[in-house]
């Protein structure tokens, strides 16, 4: 009986261990696409830079982290002006995730918003 716990146990702890390896490195590439993302928009608020430099800083960044984004899936949005407006920058995208018997797909939305102090 001691031998099929046993067994059993570490069979859990296999699928778990499984698991934990194909999904935490999206939510960690989604992590860090976020923080870049909120770097630039806190930037980018300050600067002359036009909604397509940011859009393409966005895009390598997520390339830097093997998020394939395309230019229609970034959105960026600029209100007002360059110091006193809101800079918004937003993606979408998603990640196929495939297990043995079974596949899904991840959606993330990453978001950045800042506010000029003026």
């Amino acid at each position: 009986m001691a031998t099929l716990k046993l067994a059993f146990g570490v069979a859990i702890f296999l699928v778990l261990a499984m698991v934990g390896i194909k999904l935490v490195p999206p939510f960690f590439s989604n992590y860090e696409l976020e923080d870049a993302m909120k770097t630039e928009a806190l930037q980018s608020t300050y600067s002359t830079r036009s909604e397509e430099d940011i859009r393409t800083a966005v895009i390598k960044q997520a390339r830097s982290y093997d998020i394939p984004l395309t230019a229609k899936q970034v959105r960026v949005l600029r209100v007002g002006g360059f110091g006193n407006g809101s800079l918004t920058i937003a993606a979408d995208y998603s990640v196929p995730v495939e297990f043995p018997g079974y596949s899904t797909t991840l959606e993330f939305h990453p978001s950045s918003q800042n506010k000029g102090v003026y």
